[in-house]
């Protein structure tokens, strides 16, 4: 297990009470390096959308648990936010909640010539995705997908 794996990992461990207690998802928990600059951040949701108010009570909670732990060797900032509009699907609850709807999915490498594919999600399992793309099945398997989330029709 890498050390970023292992960072998730233990501020899921500690995110994820603290978000159910407040009646709120824990959506995912990611560490990154951006411009040098290494993030924590924990994405939470709810029902209609969650508020300022929701991730400064989240965070100042979870601030208090990392000081208190200190499991990270880095400096970093640390984010409470929403996962957006177009968050990528993930767990089994992201799947059923998306079932019958449309969707984006983005492959690692071309199929028949595209990445990009729209349809609407009809089935998955652990090891593959269905959508119905205009009237036909498409199954992609979940190891050549790079991203799959709601699609965003303007």
């Amino acid at each position: 297990m890498s050390r970023r794996e292992e960072y998730e990992e233990k501020a899921r461990a500690l995110l994820e009470p603290v978000v159910e207690k407040c009646g709120l998802e824990l959506v995912d928990v990611e560490y990154v390096k951006e411009a040098g600059t290494w993030y924590l951040r924990g994405y939470i949701d709810k029902p209609g959308g969650i508020t300022v108010n929701d991730c400064e009570t989240v965070s100042r909670i979870f601030s208090d648990l990392l000081d208190e732990k200190d499991f990270i060797e880095d400096s970093y900032v640390m984010e409470i936010s929403s996962p957006g509009l177009d968050r990528p699907l993930k767990k089994e609850k992201d799947f059923q909640r998306s079932m019958g709807k449309e969707v984006e999915i983005r492959t690692y490498r071309p199929i028949e010539k595209q990445k990009e594919f729209y349809g609407v999600l009809t089935a998955y399992d652990e090891h593959s995705v269905t959508i119905d793309e205009d009237g036909a099945e498409r199954v992609f398997e979940r190891k050549d997908i790079a991203l799959i989330r709601l699609a965003i029709i303007f």
